[in-house]
């Protein structure tokens, strides 16, 4: 199953995207009802009626009920490019030993195809980070890894936009990855059962990538990970009560704009496409 947001008639709607057409949520399931609230109930009895054609996509969770989590340096690549272009104020090891979790804020979050401000008054060094984010799908506490993959809802796509100017100038990750517009998700929520059939398995080893204008930066797969997702819930819900519409960000691969010799970041007009296998293309356009 595949769930969306996307504006209808002018109002915020919340749908399933089937063979290619997508439907409203609330004609399927008999009332109106958002993602975030669809995951919170469970609701699993549909029937498609008449297809709609969206305005355009939102985000899949368009407001997160909390700050998205989000995994650093979780693939070695790139944990040895930040090391050697645009190692952090603070130091780290080249590859860290247990997992780097930091919050990024987003509300709204941008959806495929939106147009993105580069606040261009603020910072010249916005960057991509292509990410698969994982979404809880029921209260998680004390989990273990055999516990991991029933506590997920489904996947998505997740553009970890990062300001590394303002990154560096402040001396941590928040600020520079939480301004406005900074966190584009999907184009859709895909669940957890049909990302995990085979080949993919659990935890999943899907194909992640990032274009910008055409051009390939980065290329990797989720088997690649460091810290993987079993690993990331099992640690996070020792202390934290994971939450159903909660959003886990796994890490970028190697091939970020900063690491370029001479680096290259995202100006007015760039094109940018994050892909991965099984789930799809988040596109976004920026511009000053």
């Amino acid at each position: 199953m595949r769930l969306a947001t996307f504006m209808y008639e002018g109002t915020e709607r919340a749908g399933i995207f089937n063979e290619g057409k997508y439907f409203l949520l609330a004609d399927a399931i008999g009332r109106e009802m958002s993602v975030l609230d669809f995951i919170r109930e469970g609701a699993s009895e549909f029937e498609f009626t008449r297809p709609v054609e969206p305005e355009s996509l939102c985000a899949p969770i368009p407001r997160p009920m909390r700050n998205i989590i989000c995994i650093g340096k979780n693939y070695a690549d790139h944990a040895k490019e930040v090391a050697e272009t645009i190692q952090s104020a603070q130091g780290d090891d080249l590859i860290p030993t247990t997992p780097i979790f930091f919050t990024k804020a987003v509300c709204p979050a941008p959806g495929d195809g939106a147009t993105i401000s580069l606040h261009s008054h603020f910072t010249q060094q916005v960057d991509y980070e292509a990410e698969l984010a994982v979404i809880i799908g029921k209260p998680t506490y004390r989990a273990t890894r055999q516990d991991a993959e029933n506590a997920i809802f489904g996947y998505t796509i997740l553009n970890d936009i990062t300001a590394r100017d303002v990154q560096k100038r402040h001396s941590q990750w928040f600020f520079g990855k939480s301004l406005d517009g900074f966190c584009p998700m999907g184009p859709h929520i895909v669940t957890r059962d049909e990302i995990g059939l085979p080949p993919a398995g659990f935890p999943p080893a899907l194909k992640i990538s990032c274009r910008v204008n055409g051009d390939l930066r980065q290329s990797s797969c989720t088997s690649n990970l460091i810290f993987d997702i079993p690993e990331i819930i099992a640690t996070l819900s020792q202390g934290i009560t994971l939450l159903p519409g909660d959003i886990i960000a796994t890490g970028t691969p190697a091939g970020i704009g900063g690491a370029m010799n001479p680096p290259q970041y995202l100006k007015p007009g760039d094109k940018v496409e994050c892909e991965i296998e099984k789930i799809g293309i988040l596109t976004n356009y920026f511009a000053v």
